[in-house]
This record gives C-alpha cells, sequence and structure tokens, in this order.
C-alpha cells in the first residue's frame, strides 16, 4: 500500500495506491496523512478500513494533481555530504558525524509541481534523495531500534540555491527553504514495503541528461545512525520528514558548475519508490 495526497494546493485529499495499480480516493476515511494520523497506527487503521471500504472509493483521476505525501510536518531535517562521492565533490571531507539542517516546511510541494527561482537566483541546484517519515515519536534512541521508527519512504528533491547557502552568512538553511524547494513523493510506500532501502537505486536527469546514479548503499550513515543520532538533539515527531542526503553529479559539484534556468526540467526517481518531474519556472512578475 502506498499513500498519496492530490487535489489542489492547500486542499489536498488522502488517497491509496493499492498493490495492483489503483489509485483510490480515501476521503472518507476521514484522516489527512498528518501528525495525529501517524502517532495513533494510521497505516494499520487506514488498511483495515480499506478492506470492505474499497469497492466505494473513487479512483482518482490520471490527471489529478498529486500534493506532498504528507501533509505538512514539524520538521524536515535534511542529512548532507551523506554520500561519500558528494563529499567529495564539495571539497568538504567526509564528515565524522552525521551534519544535519532544517529546511522549512513551508517548502514543501508537490512532486511534479513547478520549481520556482526565488527572486534574483542564479545558482540554482538539485539533490535527488531518499527521504522517510518518522512513525512514532522518538527521543534518544537505540539504533538497534531505530528503524522501527519509520513509516514509510519517500523521495525529495533538496532544492538549493547556492548563493544563498554558502555566499550569505553560511547558513544552509537560507539556501533550502524557498517555497518549491521540497517536492515530497509521489507515495509514501510503507516500510514493510520496503524491505532493503539501503540498497536502491537512485538517480536524477536535467533535460534529459543524466546528473546523478547512485545506490542508497553509498551512504556514509545508515538510516538506523540517521535517526538515532537527530533524536539526541531534538524529539523527531509522528509525520516528520528525514531526508537522507544526495549523490554526487550536483550542478555545484560539476566542472564547470551548472545551474539551472527558467524552463529546464528535471527528473528524477528511486527504485520501487516512484518519481518526480518538475519544471524551472521564473519568479513571478
Amino acid at each position: 500500500m502506498q499513500l498519496f495526497r492530490f487535489g489542489p494546493r492547500g486542499h489536498e485529499q488522502p488517497g491509496v495506491r493499492t498493490a495492483a495499480g489503483q489509485r483510490l480516493d480515501v476521503s472518507a476515511f476521514g484522516e489527512d496523512y498528518h501528525e495525529a494520523f501517524f502517532a495513533t497506527d494510521g497505516p494499520v487503521r487506514l488498511a483495515a478500513w480499506l478492506g470492505p471500504h474499497a469497492a466505494q472509493c473513487p479512483e482518482v483521476p490520471a490527471e489529478a494533481r498529486l500534493g506532498s505525501c504528507v501533509a505538512r510536518p514539524s520538521k524536515i531535517v535534511c542529512i548532507g555530504l551523506n554520500y561519500r562521492d558528494h563529499s567529495a565533490e564539495t571539497g568538504l571531507g567526509l564528515p565524522t558525524e552525521p551534519v544535519f539542517f532544517l529546511k522549512a516546511t513551508s517548502a514543501l510541494c508537490g512532486p511534479h509541481d513547478d520549481v520556482v527561482l526565488p527572486r534574483g537566483a542564479e545558482k540554482l541546484d538539485w539533490e535527488a534523495e531518499l527521504a522517510f517519515v518518522i512513525g512514532k515519536l522518538a527521543s534518544y534512541v537505540a539504533e538497534a531500534d531505530a528503524l522501527g521508527h519509520i513509516a514509510g519512504y519517500t523521495i525529495l528533491n533538496d532544492y538549493s540555491e547556492r548563493a544563498h547557502q554558502l555566499e550569505r552568512g553560511g547558513q544552509w538553511t537560507k539556501g533550502k527553504s524557498a517555497d518549491t524547494f521540497a517536492p515530497l513523493g509521489p507515495y509514501l510506500t510503507l516500510a514493510a514495503d520496503v524491505p532493503d532501502p539501503e540498497n536502491l537505486r537512485i538517480w536524477l536527469t536535467v533535460n534529459g541528461a543524466t546528473k546523478q546514479e547512485a545506490t542508497t548503499a553509498d551512504l556514509v550513515f545508515g538510516l538506523a545512525k540517521i535517526i538515532s543520532y537527530v533524536s539526541e538533539f531534538m524529539t523527531l515527531l509522528p509525520g516528520d520528514v528525514i531526508s537522507t542526503g544526495s549523490p554526487a553529479g550536483t550542478g555545484m559539484g560539476l566542472h564547470p558548475p551548472q545551474y539551472l534556468r527558467a524552463g529546464d526540467v528535471v527528473a528524477l526517481g528511486i527504485e520501487g519508490l516512484g518519481e518526480q518531474r518538475q519544471r524551472v519556472a521564473a519568479f513571478p512578475g
């Protein structure tokens, strides 16, 4: 079972993609995919409800807009420099402890929405990443118990405006948090359906040319370590998103660097989790 949300921005409804590939509107279940849903075993309750009610659920039209696969969480935590080859291309070296920062939740958008250039932006970059959603409260979690806190897996494109990130005071969050900089989805694939999340192919193209291609086996810090480590510094709430870092092939790491311009098309995907596609749009006005 995969969870998704569909409909106009700000008015998304919950949906389920079944094992047979049907996309069902489960609005009648009465809950969005938010903190309270995950905190109360929402996926289990939804699956139990869907059994006797699936036949009455309308199909979601193929042309329906997809939103972020979870409602706005309390936080988005991003792990930096977490692929060996990406650490090398940045010249920052391999971290000895996980590096992380927060990305504003207002950056969330749908997996196929336009990414909008911030006003005056000149260094918009891409970063394909495996993300996961926390399923239950996590504070000072032992690594041995950490994976049990994951509700499911999805895709996040960690868009970054590199000048804002690196040249405006050195605060990464500045360059990571503009509106539309966190397309999430298309689906949240439940953890039980992803037996080996640390061995998935991940890829990204720009205008059809491959820029990133790797597997999650190349992570410096694995998922259990990430959860355990981050939970030392903040409580992770159900529905929170953690994005695990991006492999080499970012625009900043190319020689010469290559950044996105209005009209460019970015496509990305992770094995078994789906695909995203964004068109770069100029700042309105």
